[in-house]
């Protein structure tokens, strides 16, 4: 299990994943999930992964070396798609192409085809966007109505998002909001952990303003942790006790 986030704000993009990832409670492991494709100026892209690593990791590699489609003649990879939509079909059709080839194997053997990724950037000429593709290749895309999407383990830190993340936040402070989601997940799920990948890209700017990865121990996330907790405890500590009595 993981967890990944994407939020798109007017001022541009910020996502963030954990690399832990576990066959059973002693045998964890760590691996990159968050991985950027850029080309300074012209372009930035970043693809976040979920559910089954050897195909999540399959579909990456092919994205950054590429396969013929045998419809055009062209070798896809993200690099040379046109536009952020064109590259998430592109995704998409990687999906859809090592599902094809690896299966029936996979079946044989009892294992899910069970993938998922967020892809996320702005080429020269569009606006950021961010879109979740799903195992079968289909996809979806990020809302000013919803400026956020996630995979993996997401249920403990949506409710964080759902109160705090507008689309006209400002980009670090959409990163401290995903932060506190994050320490929300890792709280009530193990399998999400330290270290986590984080990147910022700034609207207009094709490239990383911010590609970092927040260690165990490290001061601001620790300090992050410990004032949302004492932030939870006074905001508890402030709602009157409920006045509800039993009926006489």
């Amino acid at each position: 299990m993981t967890y990944c986030c994407g939020i798109l704000v007017r001022d541009g993009l910020v996502m963030f994943a954990d690399t832990r990832t576990n066959a059973g409670v002693d045998n964890i492991s760590t691996f990159r999930k968050l991985h950027i494709f850029s080309k300074p100026g012209e372009r930035i892209m970043a693809v976040a992964t979920a559910g089954n690593l050897s195909i999540s990791q399959s579909v990456v590699s092919m994205l950054r070396e590429g396969w013929e489609n045998p419809e055009t003649g062209e070798t896809e990879t993200l690099m040379t798609a046109p536009t952020l939509f064109q590259a998430a079909q592109r995704v998409g059709r990687t999906i859809r192409k090592i599902h094809e080839e690896e299966a029936t194997v996979l079946e044989a053997n009892d294992v899910r085809f069970d993938v998922s990724f967020l892809l996320g950037g702005q080429v020269r000429g569009e606006r950021p966007r961010l879109f979740l593709l799903y195992s079968a290749g289909n996809f979806i895309e990020c809302t000013h109505d919803t400026p956020y999407l996630q995979i993996g383990e997401h249920k403990y830190g949506k409710p964080v998002l759902d109160r705090a993340i507008t689309y006209d936040l400002d980009l670090y402070d959409a990163l401290k909001i995903g932060l506190v989601s994050v320490d929300s997940t890792m709280r009530s799920n193990l399998s999400v952990g330290l270290p986590l990948d984080v990147l910022i890209m700034r609207r207009d700017a094709y490239d990383a303003e911010v590609n970092y990865r927040i260690e165990p121990g490290e001061p601001y996330f620790h300090d992050l942790r410990e004032r949302w907790s004492a932030a939870l405890r006074a905001a508890h500590l402030n709602i009157p006790r409920p006045p509800y009595k039993s009926a006489r």
